[in-house]
């Protein structure tokens, strides 16, 4: 299963289909290795994560082990899960107000798009910047496009 597909999203795809057939063994390969995507992805149901560099040996063992039964994780992806398992997770509207800011809105502007005020605008901001270790706005989103949190 890749993440990135027309119409419906890897995620939800996974969910729907373990929902229809909850035997269903799904190996996500995909480019994405942010750990926030890799976790929702096996919340969503997924055995298997995958990423499209690696080499065709590991998706030959990742089938092998998946079909038996066991879930398969690259080490990579793995430690990124594990050092951001104890994280504050952004809330919805957090993660909103972060998609603004990575396209380029000012703090009045998203309050508008919002409908909420510049002043909550900027606790969300300090919330952000806090739970993901970010230096300014900028770096947030770096953060949060790295880990999957958000898409551009």
């Amino acid at each position: 299963m890749d993440l990135q597909m027309p119409q419906l999203g890897g995620i939800e795809a996974i969910a729907a289909i373990r929902h229809d057939f909850p035997n269903a063994r799904i190996i996500v390969l995909t480019t994405y290795s942010g750990d926030a995507q890799a976790a929702k992805a096996l919340s969503a149901g997924a055995s298997g994560y995958l990423l499209k560099s690696m080499l065709r040996k590991e998706l030959l063992e990742t089938i092998r082990i998946v079909h038996s039964g066991r879930k398969r994780i690259p080490s990579e992806i793995a430690i990124g899960i594990a050092e951001h398992h104890t994280d504050d997770t952004l809330t919805h509207r957090e993660i909103e107000v972060l998609r603004e800011v990575a396209c380029g809105h000012a703090n009045k502007i998203i309050a508008d798009r919002l409908a909420i005020s510049e002043e909550t605008v900027k606790a969300h901001m300090r919330s952000i910047l806090s739970k993901l270790g970010a230096n300014d706005r900028t770096h947030a989103v770096t953060i949060a496009l790295k880990r999957g949190i958000i898409e551009i």
